[in-house]
């Protein structure tokens, strides 16, 4: 299987994330993609770097406006911000707060500038934030055009992962949403009808909303409940698509304490929805996060059943783009993604 990675991910190193109302180490951490590059290459894969693909297929997916915040962000703060070493918004812009008087312009302030883009407070801008989220986009496209010429199944070690954001706004740890990116980059490359898998503990509201309402791209889901968990506002059962998408999303929520023998069959519900409503490659958002003892999850999975996740999926027979999203329980991180992807290459 081919392996694409970049080491620029370890320019977007934030100290820390509020969350729960407290400032606290933050989870998504450089590390986290470490430990699944030695697990990687000790598995006997080359990992290669990816090229640069540019602008063009960010835009094709977020608003110009959102890459350009994030591009010029960090020289902003230093010019004008607080001086602390992590932009995170203080002030978030609500939908309710402009009911009625239409949207708002973008504030000049930096400090505004960010609760203006970003839906949340775990989700901080440091020195080497965009060059990191930039290079996870080329590492997903990298993976892309692989499956594309011709590869059955590649993997994409994403860092910042990237389900959380939507077109004009970013947070959930996500800049870019790489799944997304690749998914819009198969379509436009004839690749037919796209099917995006998206395994993460957390619902991809980023994912879900740019391909909502459209008819070429298909999206299934299981993830903890949104009724108790993170992301709170979407995800449910009852979210379905709209306009040409009507019936193109599936939504799965689950159980705290769900383990392996309900998520396997939960995920063979989910490969049977998308096989049907797609004959293109299919794009996973593989998160890791559903392990039992992930800290910001609560979900029971044990690493030997992420072998027949990956088994399972391959046997879909679809070509696959296989992208990191989440998984935060790091001594164990690298041997979950090893077994998910042996369980790949096992089919």
């Amino acid at each position: 299987m081919q392996v694409f990675a970049s080491s620029v991910h370890r320019r977007h190193d934030p100290p820390a994330e509020v969350s729960g109302g407290s400032s606290i180490p933050a989870w998504e951490v450089p590390q986290r993609a470490e430990v699944i590059m030695t697990a990687v290459r000790e598995a006997g894969h080359d990992i290669r770097t990816p090229r640069e693909f540019g602008e063009g297929p960010i835009v094709a997916v977020h608003d110009p406006a959102m890459l350009l915040y994030l591009e010029s962000a960090w020289r902003e703060w230093q010019a004008a911000g607080t001086g602390r070493a992590s932009i995170i918004p203080d002030t978030l812009l609500h939908d309710r707060y402009r009911e009625g008087m239409g949207r708002s312009p973008e504030p000049d302030s930096p400090c505004g500038r960010i609760g203006y883009w970003c839906f949340d407070t775990a989700t901080p801008i440091v020195a080497g934030t965009y060059e990191a989220a930039r290079a996870a986009v080329d590492v997903a496209l990298m993976a892309a055009e692989a499956v594309l010429t011709g590869e059955g199944a590649v993997y994409g070690l994403c860092r910042p992962p990237g389900h959380h954001a939507a077109r004009t706004m970013f947070g959930g740890y996500c800049y870019f949403n790489n799944a997304a990116i690749a998914a819009e980059w198969l379509v436009a490359g004839g690749a037919g009808r796209v099917g995006i898998l998206d395994v993460d503990f957390h619902h991809g509201n980023g994912t879900q909303q740019l391909f909502y309402d459209r008819a070429d791209v298909a999206y299934a889901s299981l993830h903890a409940d949104p009724a108790r968990m993170y992301p709170y506002f979407s995800g449910y059962a009852g979210e379905t698509g709209t306009g040409d998408g009507v019936g193109g999303t599936f939504n799965q929520p689950l159980a705290a304490g769900t383990g392996d023998a309900a998520y396997l069959v939960a995920l063979e519900r989910a490969l049977d929805w998308l096989l049907r409503r797609t004959e293109g490659p299919i794009v996973v958002s593989l998160g890791l996060d559903t392990f039992v003892e992930d800290p910001i999850g609560d979900l029971a999975l044990t690493t030997a059943a992420y072998r027949e996740c990956g088994r399972l999926v391959a046997a879909s027979g679809r070509p696959l783009v296989i992208l990191q999203e989440g998984g935060y329980h790091v001594p164990t991180l690298g041997a979950n993604a090893r077994e998910w992807l042996g369980g790949v290459e096992q089919e």
